[in-house]
């Protein structure tokens, strides 16, 4: 088996895969049959014709996110982290939400000054295509 995420070879009993992190059966770059490269949307795998589920790429929530969303979630509101609250990367969601709010308390502003930065720096990254991907590895739509 591969890890659909990075293509790496993975054990069949495992739950992660030990290269990047991902849960088994996530992602939507590589066949988890011979870990070919894929293209977002494809129900089966060009290189060994196995059957590639989530062929629609949908995710828990049964949908693609938004790159548009995403983008200017994190550009008006990335100071709280709201955008990687949406995209699904809740730890650094939650740490910019806390630095921004306690740190900004303790700092007379300037540490929601800097997460507001951040954030707008996320947002664009998101718009620009540099961020591609929600917290499940899951490609985000146009």
């Amino acid at each position: 088996m591969f890890c659909k995420n990075c293509g790496q070879e993975m054990d069949n009993n495992a739950i992660v895969c030990v290269h990047c992190g991902c849960a088994k059966n996530t992602g939507a770059s590589f066949c988890p049959n011979c870990g070919a490269q894929t293209q977002p949307n494809m129900a089966f795998c060009t290189s060994c014709g196995g059957a590639l589920s989530g062929g629609s790429m949908n995710s828990a929530s049964g949908q693609q996110k938004s790159k548009i969303a995403a983008g200017l979630l994190g550009i008006f509101l990335g100071g709280f982290g709201v955008h990687n609250f949406y995209l699904g990367y809740t730890k650094k969601a939650v740490i910019q939400l806390v630095v921004s709010l306690a740190g900004g308390i303790v700092t007379c502003g300037i540490a929601t000054l800097a997460i507001e930065i951040w954030g707008l720096v996320e947002g664009i990254m998101i718009l620009a295509g540099s961020i591609n991907v929600d917290g499940q590895g899951i490609p985000l739509k146009d």
